[in-house]
């Protein structure tokens, strides 16, 4: 069974950055679609950015595009979410989450589709 970690998360002032990595383990990384998701106080979880599996595809979030660049590292199991000019309303708790059974093309949006997800790692922007 797919382990997930999250780390890299913190406290940081709006315009800063940071680098978030997600750690697999427990079986093939290579074949898996990924993703990135977070949550705010009160809200629903959100998708926030996803890359297949092969041909590296992504898709962002529109309030991201631009600022985040999600990559992939299948020799290191890890994928990563570059966060740059962040702000206030990026605060929330990030989660990674694989999706075993993805074409190795597709960019999965849907968190009901992924198997395995992590138990997340905090991000704050400061005004």
């Amino acid at each position: 069974q797919a382990q997930l970690e999250e780390s890299g998360g913190g406290l940081v002032q709006a315009g800063g950055s940071l680098r978030l990595s997600c750690a697999a383990s427990g079986q093939t990384f290579s074949n898996t679609a990924m993703g990135w998701f977070r949550q705010a106080p009160g809200k629903e979880r959100e998708f926030v950015a996803g890359i297949s599996w092969a041909g590296g595809h992504t898709k962002y979030i529109d309030s991201v595009k631009g600022r985040f660049t999600i990559s992939r590292d299948n020799a290191k199991n890890t994928v990563y979410l570059q966060m740059n000019n962040l702000k206030p309303e990026d605060t929330a708790v990030y989660f990674c989450a694989a999706d075993r059974d993805a074409a190795p093309w597709r960019v999965v949006v849907s968190g009901r589709e992924y198997d395995y997800w992590g138990q997340g790692t905090q991000v704050t922007v400061s005004s």
